[in-house]
């Protein structure tokens, strides 16, 4: 621990400790800086195999033979950008399943525009998710895909399994909110309709303003993120690992978008306020919501210790499905030491894999797959003769 500044009093003697400690902490200035200008993001290669707008489909590429048909899509919310997924090696959900042989995809819903201010959530679920869906299962030649949704991501998510069950195979929510029933987040006191007029925001913004939603995040726990934070940052400056993967973590949380104008005013008035999507009375485009018609295998993960997604927010999901094969877990982490965390990665993510596997289609061995084909090739080749 870094020795405190005039411990023991103020003589010269007692002084030592502390600005030779200052002294070190000085001498690490180019390293933090080199830290800086290598810093990277996103552990896994990935390629561009869609397009629609600005939003972005993304194949993870690797080396590991494909084990399963059944693909499997991530899908982040439209807040920040999707990377903190695959953030860095270690800290890389991602890699789980692409070394596990799965073919797997993640939704980049790109920067919106501010003509993109009107797009709603019949544009985000029923348009630009159920045309990347469609497009995994032409690629795949599956006719079912597994979701795996994060924080909002994971909430659109539901909504979309609940909307077009036909076409997810499994269902894994990440620190989804489904249920604002309770107030015991910050957020949702924040935007209380007494409080906070989401028409008059949308009105004057269009678009959520990133910085003022950054803001907002910081603000919810204030003191560790502006205080702690640069605390624990000046005491281990000095370790070159620290430093990349905090520079890594501040890239990404800085690296905020806007959320379009009227998904924002939609999710907060319908979802945050009237909390309209676990009693079944949430509409998008002209279709009803209804998450009792989501039966496929469902993984709700929730964290213990979120600040920002309450676990109450996230419990009654299963309940509200009629899925058979459902389970919860609970873990001691908070919302994005869910993707990032050691302990998450060591402990959560090969047990979500696990699961994962066994409800997934399988890849038939080559020779097995050849065999069926046999007797057509020789009819084919005896009335050739």
């Amino acid at each position: 621990m870094a020795a405190q500044p005039f411990a023991g009093g103020f003589t010269a003697e007692a002084r030592r400790p502390a600005w030779q400690d200052f002294m070190r902490k000085l001498m690490a200035l180019p390293q933090v800086v080199n830290a800086v200008q290598r810093v990277r993001v996103g552990a896994t290669p990935a390629r561009q195999v869609y397009r629609e707008d600005n939003v972005r489909l993304l194949q993870y590429e690797s080396d590991v033979e494909k084990r399963f048909r059944t693909p499997l899509v991530f899908v982040f919310a439209l807040v920040n950008r999707p990377y903190i997924l695959d953030l860095r090696p270690g800290k890389s959900v991602v890699s789980h399943f692409v070394n596990r042989g799965f073919e797997t995809y993640n939704v980049d819903w790109g920067r919106p525009t501010p003509g993109d201010q009107h797009l709603g959530l019949e544009d985000y679920v029923l348009q630009y998710l159920d045309n990347v869906v469609d497009q995994v299962r032409r690629r795949t030649g599956c006719e079912q895909i597994s979701l795996l949704g994060y924080c909002m991501g994971g909430t659109m998510t539901a909504m979309y399994a609940a909307l077009r069950p036909e076409k997810v195979r499994n269902l894994i929510l990440l620190a989804a909110p489904v249920d604002w029933s309770s107030r015991d987040s910050l957020l949702s006191v924040w935007t209380d309709p007494k409080y906070f007029d989401v028409d008059r925001v949308v009105e004057v913004f269009g678009n959520a303003p990133p910085q003022w939603l950054q803001a907002s995040f910081l603000m919810l726990k204030p003191v560790q993120n502006l205080v702690e934070k640069w605390v624990g940052f000046y005491q281990q400056m000095e370790d070159e690992k620290f430093l990349e993967d905090f520079f890594a973590m501040e890239t990404w949380l800085n690296d905020n978008i806007p959320v379009a104008g009227e998904t924002f005013r939609q999710f907060v008035k319908y979802c945050f306020q009237r909390n309209l999507l676990i009693q079944g009375k949430l509409e998008i485009g002209a279709e009803q919501v209804d998450l009792g018609n989501i039966r496929c295998p469902i993984l709700n993960l929730i964290a213990q210790q979120d600040h920002l997604v309450h676990p109450n927010q996230s419990l009654s999901f299963n309940d509200a499905t009629r899925s058979t094969d459902r389970k919860t877990i609970v873990f001691p982490a908070g919302h994005i030491g869910m993707a990032v965390g050691s302990r998450a990665h060591r402990d959560l993510w090969p047990k979500v894999a696990d699961w994962l596997e066994q409800r997934s289609e399988t890849v038939r061995p080559a020779a097995a797959r050849q065999r069926p084909a046999e007797p057509e090739a020789r009819a084919r080749a005896s009335r050739s003769t």
